[in-house]
């Protein structure tokens, strides 16, 4: 009996070790076959619509495949009050390189804001003098608006004149990146 017991238990044993072998070798085997790779979601270039006339913003616009009539009006900021919706059928897909015409209603005119240029910034002759430039004259410094053309003028009134072009690094708003493109722009007198 007691043979018997000893025999069952070392054939259990060698089994269980068995098992165990097989699982260790299935786990760390090699794997097989082809690695998997992501690719990126293939995506279709947008359509190009020109919409002019009774919008805010006429103008060319980028839209997704599959865009209506009403997707280009929204990106153009709507209807203006004075447009003419009745013949414009507002679900029909747009085509690339369409051009959409919005009339205006009978007896209306399109009265076109004007719109502000950006004034052109000072050549390399006519550098512009930090400590005695105007608000506006400042503001024509790329990168230089009406608020930091403002705190130059406080800065320079409450620390006295500029020493150095560098000083302008001193005023709140004006950084490294500001200062490189205005440099060769303006000029310290004393």
């Amino acid at each position: 009996m007691q043979t018997i017991k000893s025999i069952l238990y070392m054939t259990s044993g060698v089994l269980f070790g068995l098992f165990i072998a097989v699982v260790v070798w299935v786990v760390a085997r090699n794997p097989s076959g082809q690695a998997v790779t992501l690719r990126p979601v293939p995506t279709e270039a947008p359509i190009v619509v020109h919409i002019t006339g009774a919008v805010p913003r006429p103008g060319v616009y980028a839209l997704p495949q599959g865009a209506r009539v009403q997707d280009a009006i929204s990106a153009a900021g709507g209807f203006l009050a004075d447009a003419d919706k009745t013949g414009i059928n507002l679900a029909r897909l747009l085509e690339d390189g369409e051009k959409l015409d919005i009339p205006l209603a009978e007896g209306s005119t399109l009265v076109v804001e004007p719109v502000s240029v950006p004034t052109e910034p000072a050549t390399s002759t006519e550098l512009i003098d930090i400590n005695t430039a105007s608000q506006s004259e400042l503001e024509t410094l790329p990168g230089i608006g009406p608020t930091t053309a403002q705190k130059i003028i406080e800065y320079r009134e409450e620390n006295g004149p500029f020493q150095t072009a560098e000083d302008l690094m001193n005023v709140s708003g004006i950084g490294p990146g500001t200062f490189e493109r205005i440099k060769d722009l303006i000029t310290v007198t004393e």
